[in-house]
């Protein structure tokens, strides 16, 4: 009820408001475990509730569109045809949206062959009418024309969804200079992109405004046309059936026959459990609450169906003695935290389901704890590795972690991995883990204490366990916790870099750029800003008038692949020049994030993240080391800066040959592919000489640069356009390989095909020791996202594969390495190369241990063949 005594009617539009919730909030971070994108959903749920609590309505409806077809594209077929298609991802969530609102009790108002704005045009004027006070929120312009003393519009900000501007007439007329009823003469004038309805050229809205003002209205404008001076005036007279349609179709429609009137849309109370039960099906934790507190429900129906509140137990302050007899007291598995400060332990707390006790960190903590620390009793840690690595440096090797949520989190949805405790406990709990703000000198809230860190650790962990597959739990049981252990020691570790070389370097290429840059601006005759794209653009495409490249956003793309491939099609030396600049700058980039890392130890200490990517491999950052450049005389340089630190003897490396090829011929069981590889020749002249129908000596380098792209292309999806634009071969030739290729290796197409299609029974694609990846998009009905989804399951059992393969060869490495006293150890896990500094007197052991091990950390039907290099530093022990 508003201050004016009048019952409120508010009414909504839902497909304006749902789509631009739907681009406001980051798709990836509001999608089910099932793969069910839900921001669009949340979003709009999230205003909505904030409107109504706001607003207070006595009345309330949300309106929507049944298609793109009304009466407006019967008499203009044009109309909206320019407007793209909705993103797939965004298609499923309105049926979804309408299941809430249903829940919720609140009417939802559809109409064929009539827009959702119809439908509020009506309800505003009936509400009117009838003595409401109404509100309309729309982010469709056209609904301004509704606006009178008593309908008052709520329209989206450019700050989004989050932010309503309030239109009475005062307003409209402030903004346009005529009161509302006149806005669709304005937009009929000026037309509207957004509906493909084309206005008069060169007439924006100050032009239209004057006109109207001068004449009072449109169709007195339209009559007086002749007497409009100038270009704009004869555009005027060129286009004036253009206005009247524009006219006549933006006008809304106010007499629709609807299902309910004002008076039948009084606000209800929520159905508690209906709304329970599609939140939990749309994992929506924190929405409830604010649903029942903004639009009501039955206060038993909502007690009954509320879970019992969940507090954590108070944590009992105890010495080392008393943490020891604490833990000594209970039995099965007990969730650990270690808060770190400093890279050293701070605090440390301890749970079980029922009770918790922690301790500050001391030496006589440390000494009453070791046993259990370090023995086999099961122990629970969230996000352990920088735990585990604080308890290393205080002289403690844990033992016995048998569970990290986190982990096993990322297991569940490697697509979107929650990033750490908090996250989880919302999403498996639905509850919010108590955390102080960072953003305030003093908090109001405590965060929980390492005690109850534990406590939720412990309870997430069981919710995690039970939504974990078999196959998911051996993974981490099997490969993850014992690969993190191995990190934790390789990023203490470290490994040695000299600041000297790299500077040096660096100083090489700051010159470089500089004398590129300065051979760039002679040919364009003037300096711009090699980093700015838009000056680039001016350069190439308006002064050079070279061809305009793909379409972006803020102008013609400038990206590097893009000005590559422009300058093969178009060379040009300017071209030329920027590449290079580029080339340097980005290098120099990354030696100086490398130089930068280099610790008071000489050596630079990188953090190895395990949940960065969907396939299973490992990434790094604070430096990444994974983004220098493989095998060209540039990271030959940067690699000579990696050395062997001074109490070692020499740095080992070992890769894999061909694992992915490996791999897929063991998956595909391809008889040549098996032959190829257990006969020790050449892969690629091997192939090459079957699909060429030659002998394996007469295979050219030519041919064999063909069938190696064509080898490794399969892996990750490549089509015979790819292929063409590789090898820079007519699309023919390349469509001619691939069915050269196919007929010689068929079981390596079975396979593939075979692959997708498990995938899209299962949602999912399966590496050979059992990890998982889902692919929701393979049910797309957007063909780009669907031939994404195809090409990158093609890919995900081979490279998880490989993955797991390389995981598993580094922890026994490691392991056997510590366990049989040896000092040297690893180093480096870097694509598919391990690096491990080996000590005096240790390589033959070192060498034995790192081959075998790397060759049996899988039992293919091929052998896994490794590469050994031996040097001072990392370019010289390349191979």
């Amino acid at each position: 009820m508003t201050d004016s005594g009048k019952p409120t009617l508010l009414v909504v539009d839902g497909h304006s408001l749902a789509y631009r919730a739907f681009f406001a909030l980051p798709v990836d971070n509001f999608t089910t475990k099932d793969g069910q994108h839900t921001n669009g959903i949340y979003g709009f749920l999230s205003m909505f509730v904030n409107l109504v609590k706001a607003e207070r309505p006595t009345h309330l409806a949300v309106a929507f569109d049944t298609s793109r077809h009304s009466f407006r594209t019967d008499v203009y077929p044009e109309y909206k045809a320019t407007r793209s298609e909705s993103p797939s991802e965004f298609k499923g969530q309105i049926p979804l949206l309408q299941e809430c609102l249903a829940a919720m009790n609140v009417t939802v108002l559809t109409k064929a062959g009539v827009e959702a704005d119809d439908i509020l045009a009506t309800l505003a004027t009936q509400g009117a009418e009838q003595g409401f006070d109404v509100l309309v929120c729309s982010g469709d312009r056209d609904t301004i024309q509704l606006v009178t003393d008593d309908v008052t519009l709520l329209y989206p900000s450019v700050q989004g969804v989050s932010q309503l501007k309030r239109y009475t007439p005062d307003a409209v007329v402030e903004k346009y200079g005529l009161p509302p009823a006149n806005y669709p003469d304005i937009a009929a004038l000026v037309g509207e992109t957004s509906d493909n309805l084309p206005g008069v050229p060169k007439v924006g809205e100050k032009t239209a405004v004057k006109w109207l003002t001068q004449w009072g209205t449109l169709d007195a404008l339209i009559e007086n046309a002749e007497k409009i001076p100038g270009v704009v005036g004869g555009n005027l007279r060129e286009h004036l059936d253009d206005v009247r349609r524009n006219r006549s179709l933006n006008a809304l429609l106010r007499d629709v026959e609807l299902p309910a009137g004002p008076a039948d849309l009084t606000l209800q109370s929520v159905d508690a459990q209906a709304v329970r039960d599609i939140f939990a099906r749309l994992e929506f934790k924190t929405l409830l609450p604010r649903v029942f507190e903004a639009i009501g429900a039955d206060a038993e129906e909502v007690a009954a169906s509320a879970p019992p509140a969940v507090v954590a137990p108070p944590p009992a302050e105890l010495d080392g003695p008393g943490l020891a007899t604490w833990v000594a007291g209970h039995t099965g598995e007990i969730a650990l935290t270690v808060t770190v400060a400093g890279g050293l332990p701070a605090r440390i707390g301890v749970a079980t389901a029922d009770a918790a006790a922690e301790a500050t960190w001391s030496d006589v903590v440390a000494s009453s704890l070791a046993e259990w620390l370090t023995g086999s009793a099961p122990k629970v840690i969230a996000d352990a590795k920088p735990q585990v690595k604080a308890l290393r440096r205080a002289g403690l090797r844990l033992g016995g972690l048998a569970f990290d949520p986190v982990l096993a989190g990322w297991l569940l949805r490697p697509s979107f991995p929650d990033k750490g405790l908090a996250d989880l406990v919302d999403r498996y709990l639905d509850e919010k883990l108590p955390e102080a703000d960072p953003t305030q000198l003093v908090p109001e809230t405590e965060g929980a204490t390492a005690g109850q860190l534990s406590w939720y650790s412990l309870r997430v962990a069981a919710a995690v366990r039970a939504e974990l597959p078999a196959p998911l739990a051996t993974v981490l049981s099997d490969i993850e916790l014992p690969t993190l252990d191995a990190l934790a020691d390789m990023e203490l570790a470290g490994v040695a870099v000299s600041h000297e070389k790299l500077s040096s370097f660096s100083a090489e290429l700051g010159a470089r750029s500089e004398t590129v840059a300065q051979q760039a601006f002679a040919e364009i005759g003037r300096e711009v800003n090699l980093g700015s794209p838009k000056q680039l653009q001016d350069v190439l495409f308006e002064q050079l008038e070279l061809p305009k490249t793909r379409k972006t956003k803020t102008g013609y793309s400038t990206d590097a692949a893009v000005l590559a491939d422009l300058q093969e099609s178009h060379p040009h030396p300017f071209l030329d020049l920027l590449l290079q600049h580029r080339e340097a700058t980005k290098l120099r980039q990354i030696i100086e994030s490398l130089d930068g890392a280099i610790g008071v130890d000489a050596r630079v200490h990188t953090t190895y993240v395990q949940t960065g990517s969907q396939t299973g491999r490992l990434s790094s950052t604070d430096p990444n080391l994974q983004n220098i450049p493989i095998r060209n005389e540039e990271s030959r340089r940067i690699r000579a800066a990696f050395e062997v630190g001074s109490e070692f003897e020499t740095l080992l490396t070992a890769d894999y040959s061909q694992i992915e090829m490996r791999i897929m011929a063991h998956l595909s069981g391809d008889a040549g592919l098996v032959e190829a590889f257990n006969s020790g020749e050449d892969l690629h002249r091997f192939v090459g000489a079957r699909v060429f129908g030659v002998e394996p000596a007469d295979v050219t380098p030519a041919m064999r640069t063909k069938v190696k792209a064509m080898s490794y292309g399969l892996v990750y999806g490549l089509s015979a356009f790819g292929l063409s634009k590789q090898l820079r071969i007519e699309q023919s030739e390349a469509k001619l390989l691939m069915t050269e290729y196919f007929a010689r290796f068929g079981a390596v197409r079975d396979y593939l095909r075979s692959s997708v299609e498990q995938a899209r029974i299962d949602g999912y694609t399966e590496t050979i020791f059992g990890r998982r990846r889902p692919f929701p998009d393979l049910a797309s009905p957007n063909r780009v996202l669907r031939e994404n989804a195809e090409r990158a399951a093609l890919n995900a059992p081979i490279q998880g594969s490989a993955a797991d393969i390389m995981k598993i060869a580094l922890f026994r490495i490691h392991d056997e390495l510590r366990t049989g006293g040896l000092s040297s150890r690893v180093l480096l896990q870097i694509h598919d190369e391990l690096v491990v500094e080996v000590a005096s007197g240790e390589w033959d052991d070192v060498e034995r241990i790192v081959r075998d091990r790397m060759g049996d950390a899988a039992d293919l039907t091929v052998p896994l063949d490794v590469q050994i290099g031996r040097g001072a530093n990392w370019d010289i022990a390349g191979h």
